[in-house]
C-alpha cells in the first residue's frame, strides 16, 4: 500500500491522493482499477481482437461470422455487474467475449451439443481463449467437467 510519511505519521489524505494519481497515470479510474482486479481474476494485457492466436475463423452462410477456439466458464461472480451493466446470473445462457457487441446471440457448440448464448460481458482475459461461458451455458454443452474445451461459435444475430 502506498503511504507518505510526514514526521513519522502516515498522512491518509496524501495516501488516497497518491493512489488516485497512480491509477489515473496508469490509465482508467479507481473504480475501473478495482473492478479489473476482482473481475474474473484474469490477465489484462492480451489482444483485444477476437481473432486470437488460437482461434480459427471460418466462413459462414449464417448472418455473421464463425470462429473456434478454447472456451472456459465462470460462475463465482453471481450477482455482480457485468460489463454491459446487467447483474451476472450464473444459470443464464450468457457469455463474455472481447469485442462482439453486447446483446449479440452466438450459437456455441462443444462435443455435438450446442446452446445459444447472449454476449453480456467482456473477456476472457486468458491468452488462447475465445469465450467465457456462464455456468448454465457450460453445463448445457457439457463443458463443466473439464472446465475448458474447444468450441465452435457462430454469430446468429
Amino acid at each position: 500500500m502506498l503511504s507518505l510519511k510526514t514526521l513519522g505519521r502516515v498522512t491518509q489524505p496524501r495516501t488516497a491522493i497518491a493512489f488516485v494519481a497512480a491509477t489515473l497515470l496508469v490509465g482508467g479510474t479507481a473504480t475501473e482499477a478495482s473492478a479489473k482486479s476482482r473481475h474474473h481474476r484474469h490477465y489484462h494485457h492480451q489482444s483485444s481482437n477476437w481473432r486470437d492466436a488460437n482461434a480459427a475463423v471460418m466462413s459462414s452462410s449464417g448472418s455473421g461470422h464463425s470462429f473456434s477456439g478454447m472456451a472456459s466458464y465462470y460462475g463465482n461472480e453471481s450477482g455482480s455487474r457485468t460489463a454491459s451493466g446487467q447483474r451476472f446470473n450464473q444459470n443464464a445462457m450468457t457469455a463474455a467475449h472481447r469485442s462482439l457487441p453486447f446483446g449479440t446471440k452466438v450459437r456455441v457448440t462443444h462435443g455435438g451439443r450446442s446452446v445459444v448464448v447472449t454476449i453480456n460481458d467482456r473477456g476472457p482475459f486468458v491468452r488462447g481463449r475465445v469465450l467465457d461461458l456462464s455456468t448454465g451455458a457450460a453445463r448445457a454443452i457439457g463443458l463443466t467437467g473439464a472446465g475448458v474445451g474447444r468450441v465452435t461459435a457462430e454469430v446468429v444475430s
